[in-house]
């Protein structure tokens, strides 16, 4: 079967939407997920058009979106590892399970790297699931030392 990749636009939400799910779904991540649904796609009708979120999709010849990623640009002071006041932050990239192993996660993430290039961005960083993790491995992916931690306010 032959893929093709492009940008994600307005028509994509319900995909992304159902990506997202299925990622958090696929890696036991509780979740009140029509909740976490809604909220997304009321995101999405906004982040899309003002290019808050940058997605790009995965599709069949056929037109089928299969998979997806996207990234927001975060602004983020200079520091030892870059002057670039911006980062890259990479996430939702999902594949439906009958078209993984396909080389289709690693073609979404060359877009998005092509991408930040040409936007001048010097850093990218993500979260790994462990699906993700030996891709992420190879294309050159390290394990941050930095002591990010987390609080739920």
């Amino acid at each position: 079967m032959a893929y093709s990749i492009r940008p994600a636009t307005i028509v994509d939400i319900p995909h992304i939407v159902e990506h997202r799910e299925q990622m958090f779904r696929d890696m036991a991540i509780p979740a009140e997920f029509e909740d976490m649904a809604a909220a997304t796609e009321l995101w999405l009708t906004h982040a899309i058009p003002s290019h808050t979120y940058r997605g790009w999709v995965a599709c069949t010849d056929r037109g089928e979106v299969v998979a997806g990623g996207g990234l927001i640009v975060i602004p983020w002071p200079p520091g030892p590892m870059t002057t670039d006041p911006r980062c890259g932050f990479i996430f939702n990239v999902y594949t439906r399970p009958a078209h993984r192993q396909q080389g289709l996660a690693k073609r979404l993430m060359d877009a998005m790297h092509e991408w930040c290039r040409a936007e001048g961005i010097e850093r990218v960083v993500l979260n790994a699931s462990t699906f993700g993790k030996p891709l992420y491995d190879a294309m050159g992916y390290v394990v941050a030392d930095e002591p990010m931690m987390r609080f739920t306010l």
